[in-house]
This record gives structure tokens, C-alpha cells and sequence, in this order.
């Protein structure tokens, strides 16, 4: 008689088991069809330490990340980027928050104010620029005061034939420079970044010199993306278009 009451007793209590798993596993395939940050706090708080918990936690953690990220780019600002890399440094968005800071730096002129609206944005002192190696510093430009004037080119003679037009689809070579991200991770990430642009914007790129200019600052080395030889016109669509997909794209001008 007792064995039969044991064995009642397990089959009941695997009854219960079973339909509890069951259960569980209703509530975490809703879970993941709602997949909002309130359907995961609920099945977290209802199963603490469920099956489903850890997949649960993680995917709740990239849902906050997610949510933060979109506030920083509403907003837009120096403060909400670093906002977003102190609550998450290791985030899903961490090294883009870190480029648009790097680039939010570079508009800023010597004196530490921002630029004119409309106006391309200066390098700051020090800052190499040049069409020298990738991962290379290259010395700033002497004083203005210390150039010597190029000669004036001599006027085309009457009657001589215009200059031939520039082959189309080609910008000509200017002294202006676009940046299109800092990168921590070192200059391969950064030129893995350009190829991955010029892939995407052919036309966009045509020639440009890609230039990796690495920063020291507090927190590390930095290594900015640069393309090099551009007009000012070139430049300045370059950044428009790449701001209308949320890229970052900083015009840095007077490159000698």
C-alpha cells in the first residue's frame, strides 16, 4: 500500500513539473513575440530563476541598449554620446558613440568654440592632416607668414583654345579632407571602414586618399579615418550625404 502512495506521489509531482515547464515555456514564446523591454521584466520577475532566465537577461540588457542608443542620436549631443558610453562602454553602439564624440572634437575650432552653422569646421592645432602614409603623423603646416607666394599663373593667351574639361564622374584634387570616424581598435579597423565606404559609395569616394591619423588622448590611443584631396564642394557633399544615413562626417579644411 505504501509503495503505491509513493508512486502516486511521484507521478503527480512529475505532473506538476511537466506542466509547469510547459507553462514556462507558453510564457517565454510570448516573451519573445512581444520582445519589449516590459515583456522581459515581466517573465523575469515572474520566473527568477527559470529556464529561459539567462536568455531572458541578455536579451533584455540589448533592449536597453538599443533604447539608450536611439535617445543619444535624438538628441544628438556631445553629453548624451557620453551619457550613452558611461552607462554602456562595452554596448552594442559604444564604438560609434565614441566616433561622433571624436567628431563633435574636431568641429570645435582652436579657440574651443563651435564653428559657424554652414561653415566647414577647422583642424585643431596640431592636428595631422596631411596626404602622408596611413598611421603616420605628418608635421602641421609652417605659419602663413613664412610662405613664399606661388607665382601668379600667366593669362592665357588670345585665340588659344580652352582647357579641356575634367573626365566626367572625377572630382578634382582640392585641400580639403573629410573625417569619417576615430577608431580605438587600431588603424585596420579604420581602414576596413573606408573600404566598407567605398564599396557603398563608389561615386562618393572617387578620388580621395583614405589617411589614418592616430591621436593620443587620456583614455588611449586614437585613430582618425580620413579621406584626403578634396574640393571644398566635393567635401561638403560628402558629409551631406552621409549625415542623411546617420554616418558621422566632419570637413577638415586648409590642407596645404
Amino acid at each position: 500500500m505504501q509503495r503505491k502512495r509513493f508512486a502516486l506521489a511521484c507521478c503527480c509531482a512529475l505532473i506538476i513539473g511537466l506542466a509547469g515547464c510547459s507553462r514556462q515555456q507558453s510564457d517565454w514564446q510570448k516573451t519573445r513575440e512581444s520582445n519589449t523591454p516590459e515583456a522581459y521584466e515581466q517573465f523575469l520577475k515572474k520566473y527568477p530563476s527559470g529556464e529561459f532566465t539567462p536568455q531572458a537577461q541578455a536579451r533584455l540588457k540589448e533592449l536597453y541598449d538599443d533604447r539608450d542608443w536611439q535617445k543619444a542620436r535624438d538628441a544628438d549631443t556631445p553629453e548624451a554620446y557620453q551619457a550613452y558610453l558611461n552607462q554602456y562602454p562595452e554596448g552594442q553602439s559604444a564604438t560609434e558613440a565614441r566616433n561622433r564624440l571624436e567628431n563633435f572634437s574636431m568641429a570645435q575650432s582652436p579657440a574651443g568654440t563651435p564653428a559657424a552653422p554652414g561653415t566647414a569646421p577647422e583642424a585643431p592645432a596640431g592636428t595631422a592632416v596631411g596626404a602622408g602614409p596611413a598611421g603616420e603623423e605628418t608635421p602641421p603646416a609652417p605659419a602663413a607668414s613664412n610662405r613664399v607666394a606661388p607665382a601668379p599663373k600667366p593669362a592665357p593667351r588670345r585665340g588659344a583654345p580652352p582647357a579641356p574639361p575634367a573626365p566626367a564622374g572625377k572630382q578634382a584634387e582640392g585641400t580639403y579632407a573629410v573625417q569619417l570616424g576615430a577608431f580605438r581598435s587600431g588603424s585596420a579597423a579604420a581602414n576596413k571602414h573606408w573600404e566598407r565606404l567605398q564599396k557603398e559609395y563608389p561615386q562618393l569616394f572617387a578620388g580621395l586618399t583614405p589617411k589614418v591619423v592616430p591621436k593620443k588622448t587620456a583614455s588611449g590611443m586614437l585613430y582618425r579615418l580620413q579621406g584626403v584631396g578634396a574640393s571644398e564642394s566635393h567635401a561638403r557633399k560628402i558629409c551631406k550625404d552621409l549625415k542623411a544615413k546617420s554616418q558621422p562626417c566632419v570637413i577638415v579644411r586648409g590642407l596645404t
